[in-house]
């Protein structure tokens, strides 16, 4: 079972994700997300373990107290693919408004 794990420290690693679901069962893996620039955390992970103990880490630690902040503990699910972001960088596309290019001067 995949485990989604937000509103974390930012001081969290991935050893401390791996330690506070450790008493739940065998973690397969435990990764806190990091920003590709910086390298610091984005204050979410993930953790993977069996499909039973995985339900009990949720049931048991979604809006519990780690490392000082209240945590969100949640079934992982798909990343949606989001054409508009994927296409134009995140900028507006006026093409999708109905604008040729020769219109936008």
């Amino acid at each position: 079972m995949n485990i989604f794990v937000s509103n974390l420290n930012f001081k969290t690693n991935d050893e401390d994700l791996r330690s506070a679901f450790a008493s739940y069962g065998e973690v397969t893996s435990a990764k806190v997300i990091t920003d590709k620039y910086s390298g610091r955390s984005r204050g979410f992970g993930f953790v993977e373990m069996g499909n039973d103990e995985g339900q009990r880490a949720i049931d048991e630690l979604n809006g519990a107290t780690f490392d000082g902040k209240i945590i969100n503990v949640a079934v992982s699910r798909p990343r949606e693919e989001n054409s508009n972001r994927s296409n134009n960088r995140g900028f507006n596309n006026r093409n999708d408004r109905g604008y040729r290019n020769s219109d936008r001067y």
